[in-house]
């Protein structure tokens, strides 16, 4: 997680497993990384069961919730060896470029070797 911290206006990052809400790898601060996950591992449950009652036929890229302060990502893993993970990310609104997070926080996950 210490690549996402590279990230510009990044706080914390942390790799989550949203079978069992738990942090496998966490960087930086600012923010109760492992509340986080488990509440951010039910965000990634209801929008999966949400999208599996409307028959979506497709996968979650990433979610983002903005706060007046920071912007919060979660980015699920698509590789198969990273089926039930997500990368989360907390950035500081006023110093972070989300078009650029997003797309650095793609690179990440795709670069993961699980």
């Amino acid at each position: 997680m210490t690549t996402a911290m590279a990230i510009d206006g990044a706080m914390a990052a942390a790799l989550v497993d949203f079978d069992s809400g738990m942090t496998l790898a966490t960087a930086g601060g600012g923010v109760d990384l492992e509340l986080a996950a488990a509440g951010n591992t039910e965000v990634v449950r209801a929008k999966l069961r949400v999208m599996d009652s409307l028959g979506l036929e497709d996968r979650i890229e990433d979610i983002l919730i903005t706060l007046g302060s920071q912007f919060h990502l979660i980015r699920l893993v698509s590789s198969a060896s990273g089926q039930g993970l997500f990368i989360y990310l907390v950035l500081t609104r006023d110093r972070a470029n989300l078009a650029m997070a997003r797309r650095q926080l793609q690179t990440i996950e795709q670069s993961l070797d699980i």
